[in-house]
């Protein structure tokens, strides 16, 4: 199953009677939706064009053309030989080692199908202009937060990553236009991250998101929703295929800041590490 009939299939149940309508047609039948025209569409599962229109939008698309292009994309595409697997009681150490390989291309796979290049580029100038980045992140997420504040430290960059959920609401409230906020869920339902990124919306500062691809109440509040693969199933113990799809939207962030303001970036990375180098202290005879 591709990431978006995945994803819809997830969020059926949550959809409105005429929006579920439409939703099990897709997943009936995607390949014939990529040859229909929105009011042929319409027609055929008994519902107004402009169900079909806010039914893109719920699942983050810029309408009925856009998805129509996204959904071939992927069912074009020939499936991933890599499948999630599970863990299991008594497994050798060597089906581990291959099943843990599998679940992290697959993750990786997945989640550079569905990146919106046009969403992406936003991403990278909103936080290459930002005077400072909040990120947000509880759990798993706050350590990918982690991960991304210590990568934009060593670019200068001005920002801060609360595992705290008070200092999150603290830091968002004294926000302005010219800051960005990066809220971070897997589920992008946590309810504390939400409303850390609420606050920062409120405070005028640009909100970005990093969920699971799908509807969600925290991708719908960011002004720029970025996606990781949401194929991730029965692993959720670690949360481990999930977080190396969010390290990896976070990787290709950074290097495309460092890539967009290069002169300016690459001097203060290069000065970051050749300090840590100089001043760390050696422990027993060596550089620890």
């Amino acid at each position: 199953m591709t990431p978006i009939l995945h994803a819809l299939s997830s969020h059926l149940d949550t959809l409105p009677p005429q929006e579920r309508r439409l939703g099990e047609f897709i997943l009936e039948s995607p390949s014939s939706v990529i040859h229909l025209g929105i009011t042929e569409l319409a027609n055929t599962c008994g519902i107004s064009p402009s169900t079909v229109t806010r039914f893109c939008k719920t699942f983050h698309f810029k309408g009925f053309p856009d998805f129509k292009m996204k959904l071939a994309s992927e069912l074009a595409h020939k499936p991933s030989d890599n499948h999630y697997q599970d863990i299991i009681a008594g497994n050798d150490l060597q089906k581990i080692v291959e099943a843990m390989e599998a679940n992290h291309l697959a993750s990786i796979t997945d989640t550079t199908r569905m990146l919106d290049m046009n969403l992406l580029e936003k991403a990278v100038k909103a936080l290459c202009r930002a005077k400072r980045i909040d990120l947000y992140g509880v759990g798993t997420s706050s350590i990918v937060a982690q991960d991304f504040y210590q990568k934009l430290i060593r670019i200068g960059k001005n920002c801060t990553a609360f595992a705290d959920t008070h200092m999150q609401i603290t830091s968002a409230s004294t926000l302005s236009k010219e800051d960005v906020a990066l809220a971070i869920s897997y589920s992008g339902e946590t309810p504390e991250t939400i409303d850390a990124l609420r606050c920062a919306k409120d405070s005028g500062a640009i909100t970005l998101s990093l969920t699971q691809y799908g509807s969600s109440r925290l991708a719908t509040l960011a002004d720029i929703p970025l996606f990781s693969s949401s194929l991730e199933e029965g692993m959720r113990r670690g949360d481990m295929a999930s977080r190396i799809a969010q390290l990896h939207v976070i990787d290709i962030l950074f290097t495309g800041m460092v890539s967009m303001e290069f002169e300016d970036y690459i001097p203060k990375l290069e000065s970051s590490y050749q300090n840590v180098q100089i001043y760390r202290k050696p422990q027993g005879g060596q550089n620890s």
